[in-house]
């Protein structure tokens, strides 16, 4: 398999890029700027940012099997970009519900390509991707609501993308949340209980689940903690306050990296979790595990992890012996 992988010096895309390497793909890394990284290794100049970006994709769309998005840029022009599968690994609700129609729409005029992606994976890593997973395999029927809580860990370093993500929710609206109401993110919270049996508190936060499961008929709602709760009060506090905001990137790593997903039925009480450590290096392995899937034909469209393959295979890729095991849990 060759694939293209954008954003390959952040916190996952060299993950993403290690993990498919190990695995006998072949990658080309992309980023903003050309020549060799700071260790010494090659990188294609990729900017989608730039008028000259799209153009660019394209072309190397059509020698590569897949295309990664693990830059952060968003984009719905991805699925023009005329690779056989694109795999995209934000968390943005409203831009992975526009990816999705776009890859359905018309082609129409394009300075990409006139062909359309065969695949788009909408959320590959942990949330969404193994979220969406443990949603899924929940006994749910019809109508009933799912509660996600999302624990990351203080102690991690998270890459700048996922940095801006959080701060692009204080003070804005959950796109298109169950309730058919305004919620604004991290302004209402809800005790969720979780496998150790700890009822933590979690606020709501604008994971796109609820976007991407919802022809499944049920009711997702999404919530974030910190694995501090002296840190999940200040994100609450920043909620209500957001200029606040631009002391999230200020903060220091110090605490745990350990890092939680559990999904929960109101009506059965019934839940399934996943526990491990790094969330960067997580995303990144189920990242490339989503590449393998797609590339070798699994689905076509707009498909998500649950649509390719099962949580227990994903836990399968997880565990690692060099590294902590991943806790999947049901209850």
């Amino acid at each position: 398999m060759r694939a293209l992988v954008m954003g390959a010096r952040g916190a996952v895309g060299r993950v993403v890029v290690e993990e498919l390497r190990s695995r006998g793909h072949v990658v080309t890394r992309a980023g903003r700027d050309a020549g060799k990284d700071l260790i010494g290794l090659d990188l294609t100049r990729l900017d989608l940012t730039a008028p000259e970006g799209l153009r660019t994709l394209a072309h190397l769309s059509a020698v590569h099997d897949v295309v990664i998005n693990a830059s952060g840029v968003e984009t719905p022009a991805l699925a023009r970009c005329g690779a056989p599968a694109v795999v995209e690994i934000s968390a943005t609700s409203a831009y992975l519900a526009a990816l999705r129609r776009a890859l359905c729409e018309d082609v129409g005029g394009t300075t990409m390509s006139e062909a359309s992606v065969g695949t788009v994976v909408t959320g590959a890593g942990l949330v969404p991707g193994l979220s969406t997973l443990l949603i899924a395999e929940l006994d749910t029927e019809p109508g009933d609501d799912v509660d996600l809580g999302v624990v990351l860990g203080t102690g991690e370093h998270h890459g700048a993308a996922a940095v801006e993500w959080t701060a692009g929710l204080l003070g804005t609206p959950v796109h298109h949340p169950p309730e058919g109401c305004r919620i604004v993110n991290l302004r209402q919270s809800r005790r969720i209980t979780e496998p150790s049996g700890r009822r933590r508190r979690y606020l709501r936060a604008d994971f796109p689940d609820h976007v991407l499961l919802a022809d499944r008929g049920v009711r997702v709602r999404s919530h974030l903690a910190l694995s501090s709760r002296s840190a999940t009060g200040a994100l609450a506090l920043a909620g209500r306050v957001p200029a606040l905001g631009i002391l999230l990137d200020r903060v220091p790593h110090v605490g745990s990296d350990e890092w939680l997903v559990v999904a929960q039925n109101r009506r059965t009480g019934r839940s399934r979790a996943a526990r491990g450590r790094r969330q960067s290096w997580a995303t990144g392995v189920l990242t490339a595990f989503a590449a393998e899937l797609v590339a070798g034909g699994a689905a076509r469209g707009a498909v998500t992890m649950a649509d390719l393959t099962d949580a227990a295979a994903a836990q399968g890729r997880l565990e690692r012996p060099d590294r902590q095991t991943v806790a999947f849990d049901h209850g």
